[in-house]
C-alpha cells in the first residue's frame, strides 16, 4: 500500500507560500508559509498535519490492541502535540507528546496502560519519527 501526499512552495522561505493536497483530497491546496510554522498564522504547517497523523494513526493502533484482547473501546481521544526546535544548525522534530483519553468499559487501568504504551512503540507512525515520543494516557 502506498499513500502520497504533495506540496508546491514559491519565493524565499519567509515572504513565499505554499500549498499542500494529500491524494485523498481531504486536503486540497491547504496554504502554509512562515507563518503558519513559525507565528501564528492561518493556514497548515507540516508539524500539525505529523501531529494528526501520529494521533490517528496511535488511536487506530490501540483500538486493535484493545479489541484483539477483548475490550472494545467505545471512544479514543488522542491529541498529539509535535515539538519543533532548532538542532544542529537547523530545525528538528525533537519530540511527540501523546495525550489520550479513553472510554474502555471493564478494563482495568494497569492493562489499558499496558495497552497504550505497545500502541505507542509499535504504530507505524511511532516507528517512523526519530523523536522522543511521551503519553499521559488516562481511562475514563
Amino acid at each position: 500500500m502506498k499513500r502520497n501526499g504533495s506540496a508546491v512552495w514559491q519565493g524565499d522561505l519567509k515572504t513565499g507560500k505554499g500549498r499542500m493536497s494529500t491524494q485523498s483530497g481531504v486536503l486540497t491546496d491547504a496554504q502554509y508559509g512562515f507563518n503558519t510554522r513559525f507565528e501564528d498564522g492561518p493556514g497548515s504547517n507540516p508539524e500539525e498535519l505529523i501531529g494528526a497523523a501520529h494521533a490517528g494513526c496511535f488511536s487506530m493502533a490501540l483500538s486493535n490492541i484493545l479489541t484483539q484482547d477483548g475490550s472494545v473501546p467505545d471512544e479514543i481521544a488522542t491529541k498529539a502535540t509535535v515539538t519543533l526546535e532548532q538542532k544542529d544548525g537547523g530545525f528538528a522534530i525533537t519530540a511527540v507528546h501523546l495525550d489520550v483519553d479513553a472510554k474502555v468499559p471493564g478494563m482495568s487501568d494497569e492493562d489499558f496502560q499496558a495497552a497504550a504504551t505497545k500502541a505507542k512503540e509499535n504504530c507505524p507512525v511511532s516507528k517512523l519519527l526519530n523523536a522522543d515520543i511521551s503519553m499521559t494516557a488516562k481511562l475514563g
